[in-house]
C-alpha cells in the first residue's frame, strides 16, 4: 500500500523502500540519512529547538549538511510512494514533493531569521507531500 510506504519514508527515510522489498536502495537511503543526520547533528538541533532552546539548536547545527536533509528527506518519501504500485506518472507527483522540499530549504536558510522553533517551519515540507498523495492516490 502506498501510503503505508509513504509514512514508514517520513518516519525514517529508506523504511519505505525496505517496505517496497527494495532492501539495497532502502538500505544505502538508512545509511545516506545517519551519516547526514549525525554530522548535521540534526536530532540534537530538534531536541533543542522544541525544548525552547532555538538559538542553541542553531549554533549546534552543521548547515553544510542540514541543507543537503530536507531534499534528500523528501525524496526518499516521494520514491517509496512512487515506486509502491507502478503508473503514476512521475512529473506530475513529483512537483508537489518538489515544492516540499524547497520549502524544507528555505526554512533552514532562513533559520537564525525565524522567531519559531526552526524545525517546526521545517516540517511544512510535509503539508506539500501529503497533499500529493491524497491528490494522486488513484494513479
Amino acid at each position: 500500500m502506498r501510503a503505508i510506504a509513504a509514512l514508514f519514508s517520513i518516519l525514517m527515510p529508506g523504511m519505505g523502500q525496505v517496505y517496497n522489498r527494495q532492501f539495497v536502495k532502502g538500505f544505502i537511503f538508512l545509511i545516506i540519512e545517519h551519516y547526514d543526520n549525525t554530522l548535521g547533528h540534526i536530532n540534537e538541533a530538534i531536541h533543542l529547538d522544541f525544548n525552547g532552546f532555538h538559538q542553541d539548536a542553531i549554533n549546534v547545527t552543521k548547515f553544510g549538511y542540514m541543507l543537503f536533509y530536507p531534499g534528500f528527506y523528501v525524496y526518499c518519501v516521494w520514491d517509496a510512494w512512487f515506486f509502491a504500485k507502478l503508473g503514476a506518472d512521475k512529473i506530475k507527483t513529483a512537483v508537489p514533493f518538489l515544492i516540499g522540499g524547497f520549502l524544507g530549504c528555505f526554512a533552514a536558510i532562513y533559520s537564525s531569521h525565524i522567531p519559531i522553533p526552526t524545525l517546526t517551519t521545517g516540517l511544512v515540507m510535509i503539508i506539500p507531500m501529503i497533499f500529493s498523495m491524497i491528490v494522486f492516490r488513484k494513479q
